[in-house]
């Protein structure tokens, strides 16, 4: 089966990186119904190492404004939502259950280099999943890197294996404060069939 191109253009051609949001509130039910489906796309080993922390709260958008580069404070207090993403970096404690036909969890044991390259792959893999399917039911997104990773893990993750990945804006885009689209590479640019 072959998606509609009207999916297509919803999930990528049209939809863009939002800079501003519209004053319109994200249900805890919606957030939950997009984790329900991205749950489902595959991941090494099903590994699962993604971690996610919603920020919604006006308290808790005080504590993550500082952690902010100063070109992001704008758009991440005025977004409805701000989703940290974190990766679990004993994500492989969890193997006997998410991956119980072999020991799953001896591969990864004191191999740090393993350990570190699967959750950081795996979990960046599980947030841009959770950004399409966010997409496909409605919303915009908005992610960023301008942040302070240190200051998110102590504030948001301390005590826990848990480190931040990157944070994404989750809401309804105003789109008077888009810019205009970026140009992308063309397929023989960067790609070769061998």
């Amino acid at each position: 089966m072959v998606l509609d191109e009207s999916v297509l253009k919803q999930l990528f051609i049209d939809a863009r990186s939002q800079n501003g949001w519209l004053d319109k509130e994200v249900s805890d039910e919606l957030l939950r119904k997009i984790y329900d489906v991205m749950k489902f796309a595959p991941t090494s080993a099903n590994c699962s190492p993604m971690r996610i922390v919603f920020i919604k709260s006006k308290e808790a958008k005080e504590k993550l404004k500082p952690c902010l580069a100063p070109g992001n404070v704008d758009k991440a207090m005025a977004a409805p939502v701000m989703a940290i993403f974190g990766d679990d970096f004993k994500f492989y404690d969890h193997l006997p259950k998410l991956f119980p036909h072999t020991d799953a969890k001896a591969w990864f044991e004191g191999n740090h280099d393993l350990i570190n390259s699967t959750a950081l792959r795996n979990g960046t893999l599980q947030a841009a999943y959770f950004m399409i399917v966010a997409r496909a039911f409605g919303l915009d997104i908005g992610p960023m890197s301008g942040f302070d990773n240190a200051k998110v893990d102590d504030l948001f993750f301390k005590g826990t294996s848990i480190k931040s990945n990157f944070i994404c804006g989750l809401g309804y885009g105003d789109v008077s404060k888009l810019f205009a689209r970026l140009p992308r590479f063309d397929f023989a640019d960067i790609c070769k069939v061998l």
